[in-house]
This record gives C-alpha cells, sequence and structure tokens, in this order.
C-alpha cells in the first residue's frame, strides 16, 4: 500500500483565480476602515501621511483601526499577489494539457476570464497599498493615472479577446453551447471580469484633476460597465431558464451570488464617475439621491444573497465544500459575496445615511449597521483560510497498487 501527498489545487482549473480575487477583496474591505474613519482633507482617498497624523493625534479607537487596517491590507495584499503568481505559473502549464483542449470547447471556456478579473484586481490592490505605505505617493499621482489607465487598457483589451474567440465560437457555430450545462450564473463570471476592469478604470475619474484624464476614464469606465450590464443581462435570463428546467448544478451554486460583487464593483464605479463629474465637469448630485441608489443596489444584493443561501442549503453545499471534506474551485466565489456585501454597507452607511443627514456618524445606528457590515468582512477572512487550508494543504492519498517485485 503506497501513501503519497497531494493538493486538491494540483487538480488545477481556472477557477482558481477566483483565490487571488477574494484574497484581493478582503484587501479592498480593509481599505474601507481608513477610507472612512479616518480623516484625509484635500484628497478623496486617504494616504500615508494622513495615517501618520491619525496614529500620532488621533483617539485610541482610531489608532487601532489604523493597525488593523494596514496589518490586514499588508497579510491580504501578499496572499493577493501570491496567488495571482501561482495561478499564472499554473495555468501556463495547464494550457499544455489535453483539460485545457477540452476545456476550450465547453462552456467552461468562460472561466478563463477569472483570470483578467484577477489581473485587474491586483492593479487595484496595489493601488491600495502605494496609497497607503508609500509616503508622498500623493505628489505624484498625477503621472500615475496615466500609467493605471494603460494596464486597464492591456488588461480589457486581454478581456475582450478572451471573450471573442468564447463568443465567436458559440455563436457562429450551433449546437457549440450545452444549454442543459447553463443551469448556474457561471457564465456571468465575464461580466464580473469587464465590471472589475470598469471599476478600475473610473478611479483616475474620481481622483484626478487633470480634464483630459477624467475625461479618458469617463469613457473607458463607461465602455465596460456597460458591456458587463448588458453580458450579465443576458447571461442570467437565459441562466435562470436553464436552472428552471434542469435545476442548478450543485457545484455551481456559489455563481448564484455573483450579482452581490458585481452590483458593488459596478456600484463603486457609478459613485467614482459621479465623483469626478461633480469635481471636473460641474454636475451637481443630491445627497439623497445617492442614498436610495446605494439603498436600491444594496436591496439586489439582499434578494441574491437570500436566493443562493437557500438553494444550496437546499443541496447540502456548506455542509460538504465548505465545512466538509469534499472541494470545488467554485468555492472561492463564496468569499467574494461576502467582501462585497461588506463594501457596499460601508458605502451605504457613509456615503448614503451619513451624507445625507439621516444618521450621525459613530452614533448608535452608525454602529449597528456598520457592525453587518463588519460581520461580513469577518465570514469573507474566515473563508479565505478555510478554502486555503482545504485546496492546499497537502493530504494523503492511499494507493491499494502492489509494487513490483
Amino acid at each position: 500500500m503506497d501513501h503519497s501527498l497531494t493538493k486538491p489545487a494540483d487538480s488545477y482549473s481556472p477557477l482558481y483565480f477566483l483565490a487571488s480575487v477574494g484574497a484581493g477583496g478582503v484587501t479592498v474591505s480593509f481599505f474601507m476602515f481608513l477610507m472612512f474613519w479616518i480623516p484625509h482633507p484635500g484628497q478623496g482617498v486617504p494616504v500615508f501621511e494622513d495615517l501618520v497624523r491619525a496614529f500620532g493625534s488621533g483617539s485610541l479607537w482610531m489608532q487601532a483601526a489604523v493597525v488593523v487596517a494596514l496589518i490586514g491590507i499588508a497579510v491580504f495584499a501578499t496572499l493577493n499577489i501570491k496567488s495571482l503568481l501561482w495561478n499564472l505559473k499554473s495555468l501556463k502549464t495547464f494550457k499544455r494539457t489535453d483539460a485545457y483542449e477540452n476545456l476550450c470547447k465547453t462552456n467552461a471556456e468562460a472561466t478563463l476570464l477569472a483570470m483578467p478579473l484577477a489581473l485587474a484586481m491586483t492593479v487595484n490592490v496595489l493601488f491600495i497599498v502605494g496609497l497607503v505605505f508609500v509616503p508622498g505617493l500623493w505628489s505624484v499621482v498625477e503621472f500615475l493615472f496615466p500609467l493605471a489607465l494603460i494596464a486597464f487598457s492591456l488588461i480589457g483589451a486581454l478581456a475582450l479577446r478572451m471573450l471573442g474567440a468564447f463568443l465567436g465560437r458559440v455563436l457562429s457555430q450551433g449546437g457549440v453551447f450545452d444549454v442543459t450545462a447553463h443551469n448556474s450564473f457561471a457564465q456571468l463570471l465575464p461580466a464580473f471580469s469587464l465590471a472589475m476592469i470598469a471599476v478600475g478604470f473610473s478611479a483616475p475619474a474620481a481622483m484626478s484633476g487633470t480634464t483630459a484624464t477624467v475625461a479618458v476614464a469617463l469613457v473607458l469606465s463607461t465602455l465596460f460597465g456597460v458591456a458587463a450590464i448588458l453580458y450579465s443581462a443576458i447571461a442570467a435570463v437565459t441562466a435562470f431558464t436553464s436552472m428552471l428546467q434542469h435545476g442548478t448544478a450543485r457545484e455551481s451554486g456559489p455563481t448564484l451570488m455573483i450579482i452581490v460583487p458585481l452590483v458593488t464593483v459596478l456600484g463603486i464605479m457609478f459613485l467614482r464617475q459621479d465623483h469626478g463629474l461633480h469635481e471636473t465637469f460641474a454636475v451637481q448630485a443630491q445627497a439623497g439621491e445617492m442614498m436610495i441608489f446605494l439603498a436600491r443596489l444594496l436591496s439586489i444584493q439582499v434578494v441574491f444573497l437570500l436566493l443562493g443561501a437557500v438553494v444550496m442549503r437546499r443541496q447540502g453545499y456548506f455542509s460538504d465544500f465548505v465545512l466538509g471534506s469534499k472541494t470545488s474551485p467554485g468555492s472561492y466565489a463564496l468569499v467574494c459575496p461576502a467582501v462585497a456585501l461588506s463594501v457596499m454597507l460601508q458605502f451605504f452607511v457613509n456615503t448614503g445615511l451619513v451624507g445625507a443627514g439621516a444618521i450621525e456618524k459613530f452614533g448608535v445606528a452608525y454602529w449597528s449597521v456598520t457592525a453587518v457590515a463588519l460581520i461580513a468582512q469577518v465570514v469573507a477572512v474566515a473563508l479565505v483560510f478555510r478554502l486555503n487550508r482545504q485546496h492546499f494543504a497537502p493530504r494523503p492519498v492511499v494507493s491499494d497498487a502492489i509494487p513490483a517485485e
């Protein structure tokens, strides 16, 4: 009897890019502490100098928030980059196998779009790392924004090329797309990728003081944002029809919640665009309208969270693939909704409720809703560590083969 060690992740799937995306999302959730709790006059986001000032003269709880946020950002940004590099190396090897050739002949070809999704997330993470750890970065930020636009343009071109290859194959030939295997929201992954690129493009629109940069960022973020909305609408409607006929594919159950991160990412894009229009082109938005806009986005998320939870609970997904011994790369899709809900609640409380004057900042109502965001964040953190241990920790494999004499 032969005993050896192997990892579930040794059986590679492009869905493992979601491990990098999830860790990047948790990084963003820790940045929310600094974004909304630490004063940052003079710019729309907190930078290294703001954190030094808050830590030196702020209250004890503010100092604690800075420390926790910086540790969280450092740890999960490291996990994000480490996972991305492992995935890029593994994908390169995977492309030389028959399994890759077979994947490109099925609906699962769309999972390859997880790669540009992860690339876009990492660019956003690197920007956050630069803001909070690099002194004086804001003084040269106007030189960095064009570089960011170029980076997202390259990622966007890659995503469009990959999506074009998939759509060109399935739409130019009849019968190559398996409708019976379309019984999940897995086909919304390309829309998520386009949305992540869109939110990356929108960052210079919100933070740049150069009119040309803001204009380019607004146009490009709109292009990819609209493409993401159109693609998600078509994919969701056709997928729901298939789910009604064939039931939800069990291992793809987490994709029912992909709408949650998709809405958060597009919501942030709209907020950034709104800020850029206001600061650069004097387009005025009302605080009350922003509050109800965020409330509508949050409502969509709650509906799909409940839908996904009901289906996965009935199918026993959590007991098998999260708390049990079974593994599925698609489980990493569960991290994104938890992170997305946490981030959206932070925006809803601070930009929506506080911005409209509905509640007082740091009051009882403020912390009551913020507590829900923090709980969702804790769930996301726990999922990252749990899933990493499930998929990347070596497991013993027992073989009954009799060794040759």
